[in-house]
């Protein structure tokens, strides 16, 4: 009776996932497999501030204007109860949220699509010769910054060379004593770009800060970078303030222009903004949406997409838990290979996706093979067990940091990953081989070892393909399917292929 139940359950729960997925690709038109469409960046700014009690709120953010190279898919200003109006002066462009009354942490957001389009670039303008203010340097750098000034000149033509020339000096791996001297007194990049401009400015060039957000794939935490722009008498060069090379990054779209704060806030506290990136191919999600609402289906609104990003790139790592769990227990209950436990080797696998899987086992390798000599000694002090395994886990972290220290002298960049390994799982590997190994002897303790990282090794290589992360995150309506096979691989009681292997001779008779 029981194992009708089951399969009338796995049965239910594999027409339900395999029905949606048929409704998204056939009507809706979601693509099974990932294709190569135009890049699409999905940005999101993340606007957090208190608000002060019975006092009127009015935010002004800076938000981008026609970046050059993109083009812009979509807009979203998501915020309750607050007014929106948008302002554009001609160079770039502002967002206002206003309300009369609220109270506690507020938070705004505000998304833009945007599509590579190397075609896209700013709307013709006509240039009038900025204004030059120079600021006065300290009397200490005034004859440092006189002299830089006048060696720059004197190996320059016009207003680009001589920028560039002044940001290679600036810049130098050694750097002559006035150099030295201009670099006091910074505190981060935007004081850096300050400096220069105000250099600029003594020589008659006309310079200005200019803030870029860089595109980069699964950025959750992000934030603008200081940017710099003269004025050549035609328009505005960009350059990089810490290489002097000519142009914006390769990937990043300009936010903000001036030294003006980009994000204002009257009435509130505690104002920080925070900018999440996500690189996908949303063409066809976009005409699913579309072809969503024209149909009246409310499907798409409660897709994994209408989350924000920051929230998405996490589901698109935890979606494929559940099928590195079910491969787990495929090796173990049908092929019959041991491991330390079912959710460790998942976990290991999802740190070699930092690692990578050369360095990821050999950093695995290193970590138990200490960890476990010192367990050992552990094992003579005859400590009680919850003692024993916080011993445990404090030696699991010094030698965690240990590692990254060492590979960090050598230069082996991939050792500073060993961070992402998870550090209770691997004092309770090692606390449990240790016992295993006591009771059992080595080569049980070795052969349940090796196994968990073959398994852990061979769950990495399929949570890793490009392919199953797009179909759980498109439609994760498979992970129903996925529990129905897990539950019916949980009745199964017969042999393990390593035990027809063990019993081979028998079963020949």
């Amino acid at each position: 009776m029981r194992n009708l139940h089951v399969k009338i359950l796995a049965l239910v729960l594999v027409a339900i996932g395999v029905s949606l997925c048929w409704y998204k690709v056939t009507r809706l038109g979601l693509p099974l497999l990932p294709t190569e469409q135009a890049e699409v960046w999905t940005v999101e700014a993340r606007i957090e501030f208190k608000a002060k009690r019975d006092t009127p709120v009015k935010v002004h953010f800076s938000i981008p204007r026609a970046p050059v190279g993109y083009t812009v898919v979509d807009e979203n200003f998501v915020s309750s109860n607050y007014g929106l109006t948008t302002e554009d002066d001609g160079t770039q462009r502002f967002a206002e949220w206003a309300v009369r009354r609220v109270k506690g942490y507020q938070v705004l957001y505000y998304r833009i699509n945007l599509a590579r389009d190397p075609m896209a670039a700013l709307p013709s303008a006509i240039y009038s010769v900025p204004s030059v203010q120079a600021s006065e340097f300290p009397e200490l750098m005034r004859s440092a910054a006189w002299a830089l000034l006048d060696e720059v000149r004197s190996k320059s033509a016009d207003a680009a060379t001589f920028a560039r020339e002044l940001l290679l000096r600036l810049n130098a791996p050694t750097p002559d004593p006035n150099v030295v001297l201009l670099r006091q007194d910074i505190q981060g990049s935007e004081d850096w770009v300050r400096r220069v401009i105000n250099l600029l400015a003594a020589a008659d060039v006309p310079a200005r800060m200019t803030h870029v957000l860089i595109l980069r794939d699964g950025i959750s935490h992000g934030a603008l970078t200081p940017w710099l722009e003269i004025f050549d008498g035609v328009g505005w060069l960009p350059f990089g303030p810490e290489t002097g090379e000519t142009g914006f990054p390769k990937e990043a779209i300009v936010w903000h222009l001036g030294d003006s704060p980009v994000l204002e806030i009257t009435g509130g506290k505690h104002a920080k903004v925070e900018y999440s990136v996500r690189k996908h191919t949303q063409d066809m999600t976009l005409v699913a949406e579309q072809r969503a609402r024209q149909m009246g289906s409310r499907i798409m609104e409660f897709s994994l997409f209408s989350l924000p990003v920051q929230t998405q790139n996490v589901y698109r790592v935890l979606l494929l838990v559940p099928v590195g769990a079910f491969f787990i227990v495929f090796l173990r209950n049908v092929i019959g290979i041991k491991t330390f436990g079912t959710f460790m080797p998942v976990l290991i696998a999802l740190a070699f996706r930092e690692t990578e899987l050369l360095w990821g086992v050999m950093l695995f390798c290193v970590l138990v093979a200490s960890g476990l000599l010192i367990r050992f000694y552990l094992e003579y002090l005859k400590l009680l067990l919850v003692p024993r395994l916080a011993s445990v886990l404090i030696i699991v972290i010094l030698l965690m940091a240990t590692v990254s220290l060492f590979s960090h002298k050598l230069g082996i960049d991939r050792g500073l990953s060993i961070a992402l390994f998870p550090m209770v799982i691997l004092a309770m590997t090692i606390e449990r081989m240790s016992l295993v190994w006591e009771e059992s002897g080595p080569a049980e303790a070795l052969k349940q070892g090796l196994g968990s990282l073959l398994v852990a090794s061979l769950a990495y290589l399929i949570m890793s393909s490009k392919t199953l992360g797009h179909l759980v995150f498109v439609f994760p309506e498979i992970l129903l399917v996925v529990l129905a096979m897990t539950l019916l691989l949980g009745r199964y009681t017969g042999y393990r292929l390593t035990e027809l292997w063990r019993f081979r001779a028998a079963l020949r008779r």
